[in-house]
């Protein structure tokens, strides 16, 4: 860090274009930034007086594959501790694969958002503990239907029950959640389930766009509306025409924005800055929070109409310290898509190495796992990860005794007991059987049945009794 304060960046980038851009959008959260236009240049810069005074390092992988290789091993060599980010061609999963296992700390991909950055840098701001329980900026893509979906604890099933109910009718959906859980696969699910399936769905992060352009990004301007307006410019809103529309961190949304975004859900109509008429959309809105957004009203952050507008049909989902059952199926499950990834194959895992993650208590939930996962496949040698694989969880892992593996399968998965100490109803434990059997077997109801000793028909009669959607 400098004198003054700032961070500082290094940027090994030898495109002007590219390295004012890097530098501008570091900027906001107060880093400086030097530049080397190659390899030879940055290690020569170490030993200068603001070599020696680095936060991080930006590399823009350029030339053969190997060379960036090179580079990253070399400056890890000469600063072991230094963060090292990658910048990789878009979609080179195989290039952040290799620049890690050369010790790279984080990768982006090409063209990359502001906020991918921005949340990188923050990253090393904050001095998160590296390995693997640093968050990763970039993630592989989701896109799973509801029956994709791994989780058997009833809370959960009960979530996306909810959830596959909402995605056949029209209103908006409310999902809650902590940050990581998955609030963007249900929304993904929920999309997709719906009869706009097959129109986009359009994702924005409202704690990502500068408060002076959230109007703007959403409902769009006319050429000349505004200082710097040099050319009309399409909104989301009018992108996601006849589709979806996912407003991820709902509750970041400035007040004057959501007095607009109001206006849409009451009448279907957008007016662009600087346009004369209201133009009407046909989208669906489902928004996410990892705040509780009833909280943010009562304490004047966010509108109350809006959140009753917002909030037809609200999801909750549990932080994954609240299913830990499901976690060696969504491990087994994770490393499957892992391994569909350029450059990584298809590896298992030990139950000792199961029972250490069942311990942990997984802060940053279910993306947080992936990411721990995904940095201990790529540098696993052997046939499947085994303790040795994840050290810091180890070493941070809870005190709690880990479960056997059988038992972690269902653990927490059906309760027994009320609050007052008494017995469950048999009907109510028997519908938790039910769910955590669909859940377990993927929605396979064949599986289902014959896994519980019961005929299809007889099971679709209690998913009747019972009141159990089979998305459940």
């Amino acid at each position: 860090m400098t004198r003054n304060g700032q961070r500082l960046l290094m940027l090994i980038d030898d495109e002007p274009a590219q390295r004012r851009l890097v530098s501008a959008i570091a900027a906001r959260r107060d880093w400086r930034s030097v530049f080397a236009a190659d390899g030879e240049t940055a290690i020569a810069m170490l030993g200068t007086q603001d070599g020696m005074q680095l936060d991080a390092i930006l590399l823009d992988s350029w030339g053969p594959e190997n060379d960036a290789q090179a580079l990253i091993t070399e400056l890890r060599l000469r600063r072991p501790q230094l963060p090292i980010l990658m910048l990789t061609a878009n979609g080179s999963v195989a290039q952040a694969v290799a620049a890690m296992r050369a010790g790279a700390t984080d990768f982006l991909v090409k063209p990359f958002a502001a906020d991918r950055l921005l949340a990188a840098l923050d990253t090393v701001a904050a001095g998160t503990d590296a390995g693997e329980l640093r968050p990763l900026t970039e993630k592989i893509p989701a896109l799973l239907g509801f029956d994709e979906i791994v989780g058997a604890s009833p809370d959960f099933r009960a979530a996306l029950a909810i959830a596959a109910k909402a995605a056949r009718a029209r209103v908006p959906v409310l999902i809650e959640g902590e940050s990581g859980v998955g609030k963007e696969v249900v929304a993904e699910a929920v999309h997709a389930a719906s009869p706009r399936g097959k129109k986009p769905m359009i994702a924005i992060n409202c704690g990502a766009i500068p408060a002076n352009l959230v109007e703007s990004e959403l409902f769009g301007h006319e050429k000349g509306a505004f200082t710097g307006a040099f050319e009309r410019k399409i909104g989301r809103f009018q992108d996601a025409d006849g589709g979806t529309i996912f407003l991820d961190e709902i509750g970041e949304m400035p007040l004057d924005a959501q007095v607009k975004l109001l206006r849409v859900l009451q009448s279907g109509e957008i007016q662009p800055i600087g346009a004369r008429h209201m133009r009407e959309v046909d989208v669906r809105v489902i928004a996410a929070t990892n705040k509780r957004l009833i909280e943010e009203v009562e304490a004047g952050r966010f509108r109350e109409d809006l959140y009753y507008r917002l909030n037809v049909v609200q999801v909750t989902i549990p932080p994954l310290r609240e299913r830990t059952g499901d976690i060696p199926a969504l491990a087994r499950h994770l490393l499957a898509r892992i391994a569909e990834q350029p450059g990584l194959r298809p590896l298992g895992i030990t139950d000792d190495a199961l029972a250490l993650l069942g311990r942990y208590d997984w802060p940053g939930n279910v993306r947080q796992l992936q990411n721990a996962l995904f940095r201990a496949a790529v540098l696993c040698d052997g046939d499947a990860l085994t303790l040795s694989d994840f050290p810091q969880i180890a070493a941070l892992g809870s005190g709690r005794v880990a479960a056997p593996i059988g038992q972690m399968a269902t653990s927490g998965g059906v309760t027994l007991f009320k609050p007052d100490g008494n017995m469950r109803a048999l009907e109510d434990i028997e519908a938790d059987v039910i769910r955590l059997a669909i859940g377990h077997y993927r929605g396979r109801m064949t599986e289902v049945a014959r896994r519980l000793g019961i005929g299809r028909s007889t099971l679709y009669r209690k998913l009747g009794e019972l009141g159990i959607d089979n998305a459940a």
